[in-house]
């Protein structure tokens, strides 16, 4: 299973009952055979440019462990689900992430010695 990331843009609309796109988004997550590791949702934020006449959508990120072949599947149920405006799905980059977290280490033991 290899790590992904999710970013998905949910119809603003759906904001006052969040948790049914959310349950949807994650049925089908699961379906896929993956397994959510985090999830953070980052509120209603104005979009870039208008997505089908809408200005603002909910942004909800997710850290994700999946099979090989349910990146495919995810990305085409997403297209045809119309709770999701938008979504970005990108395999994590293991380096990365492993030296920020080398950083904060680092700099709670500088801010720890002082």
């Amino acid at each position: 299973m290899k790590e992904y990331e999710l970013t998905v843009l949910i119809h603003p609309d759906l904001e006052a009952d969040l948790e049914t796109p959310l349950n949807k988004v994650r049925d089908i997550i699961k379906a896929a055979g993956g397994t959510i590791a985090r999830e953070d949702n980052w509120g209603k934020k104005k979009l870039a440019y208008p997505i089908n006449r809408e200005d603002f959508a909910v942004y909800v990120y997710m850290d994700l462990e999946l099979p090989a072949e349910a990146p495919l599947k995810i990305s085409n149920t997403f297209n045809i689900t119309d709770e999701v405006l938008r979504y970005l799905l990108v395999k994590a980059d293991v380096k990365a992430r492993k030296a920020l977290a080398e950083q904060a280490a680092a700099s709670t033991e500088t801010k720890e010695e002082e």
